[in-house]
């Protein structure tokens, strides 16, 4: 796993993480440093994120606690903008449940499954909404 930039044209096919954040996420800084931010419990959302992109045959990611430098205003400023845009573009959309997990799967109704689904956590971010309707394709998945 490495950073890249790509600008206009040269945007590649990529999916993008919506996801909530937690405690130790890999920020920008951190992630190029590998040997400690493998270590953070963030990097594994990361890791599964770059995992199941490559099992469809896509080459990047977008994730944004590392691929946003919050310690410059300008870029976060910019970023919060384009937001949008970037989920729009992506290629597909993978939405972390952080919250749930194979032992919500066992549920002894369809609507007992949707109301664990429903009650989620990602559903009560304000952000999540334009993570929602943005991209083309939104795949969900839990914790496992």
């Amino acid at each position: 796993m490495r950073l890249g930039e790509f600008m206009g044209a040269q945007l590649p096919s990529y999916a993008i993480l919506s996801h909530t954040w937690e405690e130790d996420e890999v920020t920008f800084q951190e992630f190029s440093d590998p040997q400690n931010a493998t270590k953070k419990k963030g990097f594994a959302k990361i890791e599964k994120t770059c995992d199941q992109a490559r099992q469809t045959g896509i080459g990047y990611v977008w994730v944004d606690t590392c691929c946003i430098d919050k310690t410059s205003s300008a870029e976060l400023t910019e970023a919060i903008n384009s937001m949008f845009q970037w989920y729009a573009y992506s290629t597909v959309c993978y939405a972390y449940l952080s919250d749930l997990g194979d032992e919500d799967s066992v549920v002894d109704s369809w609507g007992g499954a949707m109301i664990k689904f429903a009650q989620s956590c990602w559903f009560t971010r304000g952000w999540t909404l334009q993570e929602l309707i943005a991209p083309k394709i939104v795949e969900f998945y839990d914790s496992d």
